[in-house]
């Protein structure tokens, strides 16, 4: 899903490693407020949105912070929708990077793990989003806490149960709309000062991103960048943006299309390519269908021809008698 995309070089992943497996861990480093992290939240798939998306049914054990404090303890702060802030800051304790204050990529795998997500997964995505992350393979302190509060979770059972509804919130036109401008800004290298997508990062991330609801031409459009590496060096926002608007109003067959209108140029290279790709494809299964035609009528036509010559030999038999 999110920085990993970048940031590990690799655009199947995601805040992590490729691996969603869970795992018990002790953290690298100082910083933390705890030696001993939360367990692997064993989280079990029962059901499915209609999206395809499992849905969670949580068996958990508590994150050992929550297990060890038991009742809320007098100096446990409350917000006004009864979230623990020290829950939360000590979950973040417990996942951040040893100098800088700061969830970073191997503190990401941990979290990922722990929660039973694979990192390259449409939910983390959706993590990201709600925590309003900048970069990818990080969270800062200020957008955890501030991302817990917003989804109202302050242990990783608490995150895992939200995970449902965050889907469904993603699905929202407008929610989707923010989801998907996000994702670009999300998917850039800050430290870099990059101001465009790599094409294979931006394939990935539209693969990523169109994970609940793809449309139709989403494939042959991510083929159309793949099979022109040299003219296609990078996605610009406006691209990136103007992509969505192009699957809302565009129908499946390009009829409506018109280079007139204010499309960016590599719109009227791909449907120009699009087409010239169908009309090989119609007279390739055109020619098929001819060739099957020709094969029926040489396989059944010589058969009269047979029954002709056994006809006359018949014939001469009969007349013999």
């Amino acid at each position: 899903m999110g920085q990993c995309v970048t940031k590990c070089k690799n655009p199947t992943s995601s805040l992590g490693s490729k691996s969603g497996d869970s795992k018990s861990h002790h953290k690298k480093g100082g910083g933390g407020g705890h030696k001993e992290e939360p367990s692997g939240l064993c989280s079990k798939a029962t059901s499915e949105l209609s999206n395809g998306t499992k849905a969670l049914e949580v068996t958990v054990e508590m994150p050992v912070i929550a297990a060890v404090m038991g009742e809320t303890r007098k100096d446990e702060r409350l917000d006004r929708d009864g979230l623990s802030m020290l829950r939360i800051d000590e979950l973040f304790h417990c996942y951040k990077d040893g100098e800088e204050d700061a969830i970073l990529e191997e503190g990401m795998e941990m979290f990922c793990n722990d929660l039973c997500v694979d990192p390259a997964e449409f939910r983390v995505l959706v993590l990201a989003w709600k925590f309003q992350a900048a970069t990818m393979c990080k969270f800062t302190r200020k957008e955890f806490v501030e991302g817990c509060k917003a989804i109202q979770a302050d242990s990783l059972e608490g995150i895992c149960l939200r995970f449902p509804v965050m889907l469904l919130d993603a699905k929202g036109e407008e929610n989707f709309k923010d989801l998907y401008r996000f994702t670009f800004q999300f998917g850039l290298d800050a430290d870099e000062g990059q101001r465009s997508l790599q094409r294979e990062i931006a394939i990935a991330l539209w693969r990523l991103v169109f994970t609940q609801d793809s449309p139709s031409i989403l494939e042959h459009w991510l083929d159309f960048l793949s099979e022109n590496p040299s003219s296609i060096r990078g996605i610009s926002r406006d691209t990136w943006n103007m992509f969505l608007n192009f699957t809302q109003a565009i129908g499946p067959n390009l009829s409506n299309y018109s280079e007139d209108e204010a499309w960016p140029s590599l719109f009227d290279t791909f449907v120009e390519w699009e087409l010239e790709r169908r009309k090989k494809e119609d007279e390739q299964a055109l020619t098929e269908k001819e060739e099957e035609g020709r094969c029926t009528e040489t396989e059944c036509f010589p058969t009269t021809d047979r029954l002709e010559t056994e006809g006359s030999c018949g014939s001469q038999t009969w007349g013999g008698h």
